[in-house]
C-alpha cells in the first residue's frame, strides 16, 4: 500500500498520508460534495481506517475544507497548473 493516496482530478490534486490518518471522520463531515469516505475495512500499519478521496467526475472544488479541519494535517490540496 502507498504510503500516500495521491489523485489529481481536474485542475485539483488531492494528497491524503494514509499512514498517517487516524480515520477521525472529520474531513468526510466538512466535505461539500461527499468526496471522501473512510476506508471500511483497510487498515494503515499502525491499525486505523484512513481517509479516501474518490472524485471520477472532478467534482472536488478545491475548498479545502478537509485539509482545514484535519487535526493531524494528512490532508493537502493543490491546484494543478496546465
Amino acid at each position: 500500500m502507498d504510503m500516500n493516496e495521491k489523485l489529481q482530478t481536474g485542475q485539483v490534486e488531492v494528497i491524503i498520508n494514509r499512514e498517517l490518518c487516524k480515520g477521525c471522520g472529520l474531513c468526510v463531515e466538512v466535505c461539500p460534495r461527499g468526496l471522501i469516505s473512510i476506508s471500511g475495512m483497510e487498515i494503515n500499519r499502525r491499525g486505523y481506517p484512513f481517509a479516501q478521496f474518490d472524485d471520477p467526475e472532478g467534482k472536488c472544488t478545491s475548498c479545502t475544507q478537509c485539509a482545514i479541519i484535519c487535526p493531524d494535517v494528512v490532508i493537502e490540496i493543490r491546484k494543478v497548473e496546465k
